[in-house]
């Protein structure tokens, strides 16, 4: 990153949200993409929810909106956790000692849906605010295929919104924030992160942020989403409805510096799963 320290820490700080153009290479997303065909035809390990295809197909493509910790079965997946380049970022936002618990493989074909406003920390609660998601573009991200949305600033209260189901088929049914809007502005507002394949996102948990649903005939809109703390926090994560998640979730590669909590050993709960289409409301 050829920008001085103080002015990364300070954007990200004010804004909530970076956004680093051609962070990785093309090279590198030609290499993820071609990946992320394998992952979902079944080629790359067991996925909850999806059936093995007989070879490797792009059509396995069209019936995948999300596929979550690719990571597990992906030996390129769990590499791009610790990327130079976005590790350099992340030990000027978070600290020196960071540590990743999450991936997540986005497809989002034609017509697939988006999901609503909410803050990462709500479901992935830090006790030091210092989640943080990365965002990498594996396609042009554009308003019409389902870009990411933010809300600058809507980070700095360390506010955790409430959430209420809304019937808007745009979105996967998940519940969205609300309550905001007086102080950020309205709820069709907020920045549209429209990148080129290669650039990335990073947000803090405390973002508000969203995307739409892929309007296009064709085409996908392929993320890489992993979430990052720094390994100086612990992380009392209760993973989905699971209950399986400890005092301290322990299922983490440390990406940067040192782990305090190493002498705890690591958990291999989850596993990867597909991502509904649509959640009950």
């Amino acid at each position: 990153m050829n920008m001085p320290t103080e002015t990364l820490q300070s954007r990200y700080l004010r804004e909530g949200y970076l956004i680093c153009p051609g962070l990785v290479s093309p090279q590198t997303v030609d290499t993820l993409c071609q990946e992320s065909v394998a992952i979902v035809s079944g080629h790359r390990g067991a996925i909850a929810g999806v059936t093995p295809r007989a070879s490797i197909n792009e059509d396995a493509l069209k019936d995948v909106l999300a596929i979550h910790f690719p990571h597990k079965i992906s030996p390129l997946m769990r590499d791009m956790l610790s990327h130079p380049a976005i590790i350099e970022v992340l030990t000027q936002v978070v600290g020196p000692d960071v540590k990743c618990m999450q991936s997540m493989l986005f497809v989002k074909n034609a017509g697939k849906p988006g999901q609503a406003w909410h803050q990462d920390e709500t479901f992935i609660p830090t006790n030091d605010r210092s989640l943080i998601g990365v965002w990498i573009a594996l396609d042009d991200a554009t308003i019409d295929n389902g870009c990411l949305w933010v809300q600058p600033g809507s980070h700095t209260k360390g506010a955790l919104w409430p959430s209420k189901s809304i019937p808007d088929p745009r979105f996967d049914g998940a519940p969205e924030a609300y309550g905001w809007e007086a102080e950020f502005g309205p709820r069709e507002g907020g920045v549209a992160a429209q990148v080129s394949s290669g650039s990335v996102v990073f947000f803090n948990g405390h973002t508000l942020h969203r995307s739409l649903n892929n309007v296009r005939k064709t085409g996908y809109r392929r993320a890489l989403v992993n979430h990052y703390m720094s390994a100086q926090s612990e992380l009392p994560w209760k993973y989905g409805n699971s209950g399986f998640a400890p005092h301290d979730y322990r299922d983490v590669v440390l990406v940067a510096g040192q782990d305090p909590y190493a002498d705890r050993g690591l958990e291999d709960l989850a596993q990867p799963y597909l991502r509904p289409e649509i959640f009950a409301s």
